[in-house]
């Protein structure tokens, strides 16, 4: 390898690294807020389903998007738990 390309190889990792440091960072900052979803925008899976944007009507209680921490409870409707029950 020349310079050139072991100097272009660890800039690419330090800037993954610090990308990665920084999702976790983010992640940190948010919660999970349910039943204030619009139909098709949940963030992750419902009890019924396995997939982002799958829930089938608004403010379904077990769909879920992720907001700023302390925002959830401010919402109408906004709660920081999935109130149904998982189907097993």
């Amino acid at each position: 390898m020349t310079k050139k390309q072991i100097t272009a190889s660890l800039s690419a990792i330090a800037l993954l690294a610090l990308t990665t440091q920084g999702q976790t960072a983010n992640a940190k900052k948010k919660e999970k807020c349910y039943a204030i979803v619009k139909a098709g925008q949940n963030d992750c899976a419902t009890n019924t389903t396995s997939c982002s944007g799958s829930a089938k009507k608004n403010a379904q209680k077990d769909a879920f998007i992720f907001v700023p921490k302390g925002l959830c409870t401010k919402i109408v409707g906004g709660s920081l738990t999935n109130t149904i029950k998982k189907n097993k």
